[in-house]
């Protein structure tokens, strides 16, 4: 059987599962759980038909690279724990009626995104075709730029993490409700940033001259 064939077979058992599932258990983050695993698991298939060529071999290293990356992330937020579904997915039930979001699990979360999945990894099967071109320098610079990239959102996902659990530990109400530095920092976050460290001196200054409440005090600890 076709590499392709076998692995459309199983996006469409995988998409048939999340939907099942998603019908029995009223938690419809299955694909969700799936993201970070399926398309290296379909890279690693492609590869395996190529009889070890080099493209496909460093592929597959990049995926599953990938992969782990979303899947610590994704563990480490409670992802793979029982009640860890996508608020969205809440959301849209409390707003869709009933056969309208059941309709929406059919087409969209179950078999558009395991679809979309499958295509993630679909530029492997046409790596492991006979006729593709030998590794070459666009392989090479291709192969850094991913890694650069790689871990550019690794570092990101720290931040954000760790952004993330301090706004926790000091309730939402206070400090600001986005991460606006490190790699999330933009000329716009980077003026905000700045107005409010100004104002965070400006209510400094007047707690000197009298009482200041402790929402003036967290807001000049805001940035």
């Amino acid at each position: 059987m076709d590499p392709l064939h076998a692995a459309s077979l199983a996006c469409l058992g995988a998409a048939t599962l999340c939907w099942l599932l998603g019908a029995l258990t009223r938690e419809y983050s299955w694909v969700d759980r799936l993201w970070s695993i399926l398309p290296p698991a379909y890279v690693a298939w492609f590869a395996s038909h190529s009889h070890g060529d080099p493209r496909l071999t460093v592929m597959t290293i990049l995926a599953v690279l990938w992969g782990a990356r979303l899947t610590y992330n994704f563990a480490r937020k409670g992802g793979y724990a029982p009640g860890g579904e996508d608020y969205r997915w809440v959301e849209l039930r409390r707003r869709l009626s009933p056969p309208l979001f059941a309709a929406f699990n059919l087409v969209f979360i179950a078999f558009f995104q395991n679809i979309l999945l499958l295509l993630l990894a679909a530029p492997a099967y046409v790596a492991a075709s006979p006729t593709a071109a030998p590794w070459g320098s666009l392989d090479t610079l291709a192969t850094i730029v991913f890694l650069l990239l790689l871990a550019g959102e690794t570092i990101a996902d720290q931040q954000q993490w760790r952004f993330q659990n301090a706004k926790r530990d000091r309730g939402e109400a206070y400090g600001p409700k986005f991460l606006t530095q490190g790699c999330s920092a933009t000329p716009a976050t980077r003026t905000s940033s700045a107005r409010c460290r100004c104002g965070g001196r400006s209510t400094r200054s007047r707690s000197r001259r009298g009482p200041a409440s402790s929402m003036w005090r967290s807001s000049a600890r805001c940035c």
